[in-house]
């Protein structure tokens, strides 16, 4: 099983790599600092909110609905905190 913001971090990571996107360029499009990208991106936070992961998916190019469309966000597999 996999935390809520581990598989936040994953789902980011894989939508990155299909667009050739980088963490930098990700931290540029929300103005969030590169340090909090990466303490996101290795789901070192606690709990992100929804408006950090709503700057992320958007800078990512996604719908939100498109984001969440994972099996990595099955309840099955998923521990909530």
């Amino acid at each position: 099983m996999m935390t809520l913001n581990e598989a936040f971090a994953a789902r980011a990571k894989e939508i990155m790599k299909e667009k050739h996107i980088t963490q930098y360029k990700i931290s540029q499009g929300t103005g969030l600092y590169p340090s909090t990208m990466n303490y996101i991106m290795h789901a070192k936070t606690k709990a992100s909110n929804f408006k950090t992961m709503a700057l992320i998916i958007r800078a990512l190019g996604v719908s939100v609905a498109e984001f969440f469309d994972s099996p990595l966000f099955d309840f099955d597999h998923l521990e909530i905190e």
